[in-house]
């Protein structure tokens, strides 16, 4: 089921799958993973299934889930849907196939606007960058979805007459990177096929002298809360406004950081940055 969130830069979180496993500094505090075992606890039966307890947790194990997967094609109302907040798409144990078919879902919906984000560039690269995936994956599976849903057939068709636009173009792609060792992922993220592209530079914990900013549409900052959180410079987030204005790149200040995600607030030099790049419509 769609999950109202209180993520300032999305309205909606949708979990096709679940579960991740920690790779680098910045998941060190996952707040995902922390939630799949409160949840877990709870008796939620989308987070029963463990992972290793080296680089995830309990309820945390990665988990596909048929069930959520259609669930967009119920949504009449468009919405901003960060896709898979408690999981990354990129990850090794989501078969490609069941990629496509998130793809397919996303395709079928264009008035919402998708986010996807990843810690794994490289592998989302490398799956998007083939035809076949577009040609053979995501076409059958959207010839599957439609032949099952002959509703989702008038529909389709009468928003996107012809076979589907690639890359989709509701659909934003972004990834994640926290300091300066990881710059290499927006190269990643370049390779990728999609209208737009973003970077989530959460938590910041470092300045990023090295990122390079071209071909990118928009960019998250913010840093860490919750217990033992980082503390940021918000001279390294001045740095990054700086330079996507210099670009002409939609920039968004999502917090301070802290104890609590509120504890630090949003201002940044007096004002909040909320930019974004346009919704679908």
């Amino acid at each position: 089921m769609a999950t109202q969130t209180t993520i300032e830069w999305t309205e909606t979180t949708w979990n096709p799958t679940t579960g991740c496993d920690r790779i680098s500094a910045g998941c060190d505090h996952c707040y995902a993973m922390t939630l799949a075992k409160r949840l877990k606890a709870m008796g939620v039966a989308k987070y029963q299934n463990d992972g290793d307890l080296r680089t995830s947790g309990p309820g945390f194990g990665v988990t596909l889930h048929e069930d959520v997967l259609l669930e967009p094609l119920c949504w009449r109302k468009p919405r901003t849907v960060f896709v898979n907040s408690m999981s990354d798409v990129g990850h090794a144990r989501v078969p490609a196939a069941f990629v496509a078919r998130i793809w397919a879902v996303m395709a079928l919906t264009p008035q919402h606007t998708y986010q996807v984000l990843t810690k794994r560039p490289e592998r989302l690269a490398r799956m998007l960058g083939r035809e076949e995936f577009r040609f053979d994956l995501v076409n059958e599976a959207i010839d599957d979805l439609v032949r099952d849903r002959p509703d989702l057939s008038r529909a389709f068709l009468a928003r996107s007459p012809g076979p589907f636009s690639w890359p989709v173009p509701n659909v934003w792609v972004g990834t994640s990177i926290e300091s300066d060792h990881y710059v290499s992922r927006a190269d990643a993220l370049r390779a990728i096929p999609a209208t737009t592209r973003f970077l989530s530079l959460e938590p910041l914990l470092g300045p990023l002298p090295s990122l390079d900013l071209s071909s990118i549409d928009w960019v998250i900052a913010g840093g860490e809360s919750g217990p033992g959180h980082r503390s940021v410079d918000l001279d390294w987030v001045r740095d990054l406004r700086d330079r996507c204005s210099a670009r002409e790149i939609a920039f968004f200040f999502k917090q301070v950081g802290g104890p609590t995600p509120k504890a630090g607030g949003r201002d940044l030099d007096g004002r909040t940055w909320d930019q974004m790049p346009a919704l679908a419509s």
